[in-house]
C-alpha cells in the first residue's frame, strides 16, 4: 500500500496539511519557551525582591533580625506556597510551609540568585531562588520560592487560545490550498479534454494558449499529432496505391472466371474488400467520423451465417434498436464477421450475440457453446497475424485481425469461458 499519494493534486494537498502540521508544532514549541522565559523571569525578578528583604534582615554576624523580619513578613508570603527561609549560625527561620532543601550539590558562596527547584510538605513541585551569603559568623542560605503553578498557569492561559487559534489559521489555509490546487490544475484538466477531443476526431490540435508552464507541453502534443497524422496519411495512401494497383489485375481475373461462378465469388470478395479499403482511405482522408448501427449490421450478419451453416446453428442476437459505435461499417462486417465464422464452425449447436452500451462506449458480446479455448491458449490465439486453424489446433479463426480492428478504433478483445462452455469474446468499442 502506497502511503504517498499518487496524485498531483492529493501530493500538494498532502504537503500542505504536513507544512501545517510541522508549522503548528513549531509554534507550539516556540511560544510556549518564549513565554515560559519572559513569566519565568517574572516570577524571578519577584522572588528576587523577596530574597533582598529576607538579607535586609541578617545582620553582620549571620543572625536574623526577628523585628525587621516580621515586619517584612506580610510581603514574603503573598499566599498559598510562596514560602520562604533563612539558615545561618543564628538558626532557621522559615514561613509555617517551609522550603525544603532542592536535591541539588552542596551548598557553595555565591551572593547572586540562582535558581533551585523544590518540592513543599505536600510534594508540590515549588519554583524557588536562593542566594549564600557570607558573614562574620558564616554562611546563611537565604530562600523564596513559588508554587510551580505560578508559572505554568499563565503560559497555558496564553498558549492555549494563542494555538487555537494557529489551527483556526491553519485550517484556513488548508482550505486555501484546495482551492488553489483546484484552480491550479484547471489548466491539465483542459488540456486532458482538448486530448480527448483530438482523438475523438472532434479538434485537430490542443490549443497552445496555455500557462507559461504548460505551453511546452501543448506544443510537443501538437508536434506528436502531426507526425503521427502525416505517418498515418502515408500508410494509408500507400494502401490505397496498393489497391489501386491490384484493382486492373483483379478486373481482368474476373473475366477470366466469369464463367466458374465459385472462384469468381472469390474475385468478387477480394474486389469488394479492395473497394472497401479505398472508401476508407478517402473517408479518413476528409476526417470523417465513422459510425455503424450495430444492431443492423449484426442482424444482417447474423442472417448469412445462419444460411451458410444449413440452419445446424441457432444465431440469436439480442442488440438494443439504435445501438452506434465509432467504426467504419466495412471494418465491423470484418470484425463481426469474423467472431461469428468462427464461432458457427466451433458451436454445438448455438451462438449469442449480445450488444449493450456502458459508459463512454459498446459492449459487443459472441458467445458459442463449443470447445472453447484453453486459458493458456488464448494469448497465441491473439497473437498478430497467427490462425490457430492453420496450426491444427481449430480453436478459432481471425482473432488477431479482430483484435487489430478493435484496437485501431480505441477498443480492446477480451477472451472468456461463456456460460455454456465454450468461448465468449467481448470487444469494446468506443460509442457512436
Amino acid at each position: 500500500m502506497r502511503a504517498w499519494p499518487r496524485s498531483i493534486r492529493g501530493r500538494m494537498l498532502a504537503l500542505s496539511v504536513v507544512a501545517g502540521m510541522v508549522a503548528l508544532v513549531l509554534a507550539a514549541v516556540a511560544t510556549t519557551g518564549i513565554l515560559t522565559r519572559v513569566v519565568t523571569d517574572g516570577i524571578d525578578r519577584r522572588l528576587d525582591a523577596q530574597i533582598a528583604l529576607l538579607a535586609s534582615s541578617v545582620t553582620a554576624d549571620g543572625r536574623f533580625d526577628a523585628a525587621r523580619l516580621a515586619a517584612v513578613r506580610p510581603a514574603l508570603e503573598a499566599g498559598p506556597g510562596w514560602d520562604w527561609r533563612i539558615a545561618g549560625p543564628g538558626g532557621v527561620a522559615a514561613s509555617d510551609t517551609f522550603l525544603l532543601a532542592p536535591d541539588e550539590g552542596p551548598v557553595r558562596h555565591h551572593d547572586r540568585p540562582r535558581t533551585r527547584r523544590g518540592r513543599g510538605p505536600d510534594g508540590a513541585p515549588l519554583h524557588a531562588r536562593e542566594v549564600v551569603l557570607a558573614t562574620g559568623g558564616g554562611r546563611v542560605v537565604l530562600s523564596a520560592a513559588a508554587p510551580r503553578g505560578i508559572v505554568e498557569r499563565p503560559i497555558r492561559d496564553a498558549v492555549t487560545p494563542l494555538l487555537t487559534l494557529l489551527a483556526v489559521l491553519i485550517a484556513l489555509l488548508a482550505v486555501a490550498a484546495v482551492v488553489q490546487v483546484f484552480y491550479g490544475l484547471r489548466p491539465l484538466r483542459a488540456i486532458e479534454r482538448a486530448i480527448v477531443a483530438v482523438r475523438d476526431g472532434r479538434a485537430d490540435a490542443v490549443p497552445e494558449d496555455q500557462p507559461a508552464e504548460l505551453r511546452p507541453l501543448a506544443e510537443e502534443l501538437n508536434a506528436l499529432v502531426r507526425a503521427n497524422g502525416a505517418a498515418l496519411a502515408a500508410a494509408r495512401q500507400s494502401a490505397a496505391n496498393l489497391a489501386h494497383a491490384l484493382k486492373t489485375p483483379v478486373a481482368a481475373l474476373a473475366l477470366e472466371l466469369r464463367d466458374d461462378p465459385p472462384r469468381a465469388h472469390l474475385v468478387d470478395r477480394i474486389d469488394a474488400t479492395l473497394r472497401h479499403h479505398l472508401a476508407r482511405a478517402r473517408d479518413r482522408v476528409v476526417g470523417r467520423r465513422p459510425d455503424t448501427d450495430i444492431a443492423e449490421a449484426a442482424g444482417a450478419l447474423a442472417a448469412t451465417l445462419r444460411k451458410l451453416s444449413g440452419g445446424r446453428v441457432a444465431i440469436d442476437t439480442a442488440i438494443a434498436p439504435g445501438l452506434h459505435a465509432a467504426i467504419e461499417p466495412g471494418d465491423f462486417d470484418e470484425l463481426l464477421g469474423n467472431l461469428l465464422d468462427n464461432a458457427v464452425r466451433h458451436a454445438a449447436g448455438r451462438v449469442d450475440v449480445r450488444g449493450q452500451a456502458i459508459a463512454g462506449g459498446v459492449r459487443l458480446c459472441v458467445e458459442d457453446d463449443g470447445p472453447g479455448i484453453a486459458p493458456d491458449a488464448r494469448e497465441r490465439a491473439l497473437a498478430p497475424g497467427v490462425r490457430l486453424d492453420e496450426r491444427g489446433e481449430g480453436h478459432g479463426f481471425g482473432l488477431a485481425i479482430v483484435r487489430e480492428l478493435s484496437e485501431l478504433y480505441g477498443g480492446r478483445l477480451e477472451l472468456a469461458t461463456g456460460a455454456a462452455g465454450g468461448l465468449l469474446v467481448t470487444v469494446i468499442l468506443p460509442r457512436g
